[in-house]
């Protein structure tokens, strides 16, 4: 059975329910969900450009923690509640990522956790 390593860090907000920031197995590193949340304060940023990068910003930590970086992603979930954002979403991932970009979908939903505009979760696979 493979054995489970739990990433926690500081520099992305604490986990708000029955889940870990990211866990570890083997090479692959499975990212939780990541909202706009400030991690010292735990309150929500304001606006949508000002949440994707706060979302961004946390999955970014999360993946340092994990001994990696946003070039280690190779699948992204990204999850809107208005799919007129999606082009904002694109200018502001660029960004983060580098090409050859991870593998992504994008997808509109009725509500997010804490009233979130935007949420995004990942996977992560570590070279040796």
């Amino acid at each position: 059975m493979a054995k489970k390593t739990i990433i926690q860090t500081p520099d992305a907000p604490a986990a708000i329910g029955t889940y870990s920031q990211a866990v570890r197995v083997d090479d692959t590193v499975y990212l939780s969900g990541q909202i706009g949340l400030e991690p010292t304060s735990m309150q929500m940023v304001e606006g949508i450009e000002a949440q994707i990068h706060r979302v961004f910003q946390n999955l970014r930590a999360v993946s340092n923690a994990a001994g990696g970086s946003m070039d280690d992603v190779v699948k992204l979930n990204i999850f809107l509640t208005d799919l007129g954002h999606f082009a904002k979403v694109n200018e502001i991932m660029a960004t983060y990522f580098r090409q050859p970009y991870p593998a992504r979908a994008a997808v509109g939903v009725a509500s997010l956790p804490r009233n979130a505009l935007v949420e995004a979760d990942g996977v992560m696979v570590l070279a040796d």
